[in-house]
């Protein structure tokens, strides 16, 4: 063993990762057992992260940076490993997104940054084609779950989410996650740097039906759209194209329901789930 971890460009994130947390293991002189039995962590959950079989959450990272007192080196490579669970055509989309100024955002199901864990995984539990098993979901949910840091940034960018009242007619199989999920809906809705907004079926037919739609604004003041239907997603940096994009916004924020009424729609949402 080295003194230090060495990387390599061709390696990959998950890898890097792997070999860090072995290294600091084995220069601390502890094997797997007693790390395991140091921390909450199973052994084999350990050695899994260590070969690089799963990824984390951010949480056991931050855990094991504050024992090995590595000075988050952790965390930093889990955020890098953690783009690898996208596939490529999001990863730019990512970048965007972690240091956009303002975010609009127009869903026909909850988006991942404001999802609770239980609905993120059974979301992408009913997304699971052959093959893909339960590891493969939980980094999924992991990753999902570390995107809400955005929410948190200083200073925090600011979202205006516009949610189609369809998003709250498909609900979740476990009726303890859907009320959690308008739970958090509803303390979303509490934050001075987002506006939630629901569209409604009264709304009528409109220009984005079957797609999801983000616009973001860079701090330099560049925009882009993103748009995703089944099967696809592009990326729209064209001038005209994103103005187009965003009067199609503008038509249906003027159809939405207010802030204020969209909190009273989810609210009545939940008690008509709540018998």
């Amino acid at each position: 063993m080295t003194d230090s971890p060495a990387y390599v460009d061709e390696e990959s994130g998950r890898a890097a990762l792997g070999r860090a947390l072995r290294y600091l293991r084995e220069r601390s002189g502890k094997s797997l057992s007693q790390l395991a039995g140091e921390t909450r962590y199973d052994k084999s959950y350990l050695y899994r992260l260590e070969v690089g079989q799963r990824l984390s959450k951010l949480a056991v990272m931050e855990d094991l940076d504050r024992h090995y007192e590595s000075g988050g080196l952790l965390v930093q490579l889990w955020k890098v490993a953690r783009r690898e669970v996208f596939k490529d055509r999001y990863k730019e989309f990512m970048r965007l997104e972690n240091q956009a100024r303002i975010m609009w955002m127009y869903q026909l199901a909850v988006p991942g940054l404001l999802q609770t864990e239980d609905y993120a995984r059974e979301v992408l539990s009913a997304a699971r084609i052959p093959g893909n098993n339960g590891d493969l979901v939980e980094e999924q949910v992991a990753a999902r779950m570390s995107r809400k840091e955005i929410l948190n940034r200083d200073p925090a960018p600011q979202v205006r989410v516009i949610l189609d009242e369809v998003a709250f007619r498909r609900r979740t199989a476990d009726p303890k996650a859907w009320t959690d999920q308008l739970n958090h809906l509803l303390d979303a809705g509490q934050l001075s740097s987002l506006v939630l907004q629901v569209l409604p079926f009264s709304a009528g037919l409109h220009g984005l039906m079957g797609s999801h739609l983000w616009l973001m604004w860079e701090p330099n003041g560049n925009s882009v759209a993103y748009v995703e239907g089944n099967g696809f997603g592009e990326l729209i940096d064209d001038p005209e194209k994103v103005a187009d994009h965003r009067l199609s916004y503008d038509r249906i924020r003027d159809l939405a329901l207010s802030p204020s009424d969209s909190m009273a729609f989810v609210r009545g949402v939940l008690k008509e789930h709540r018998p």
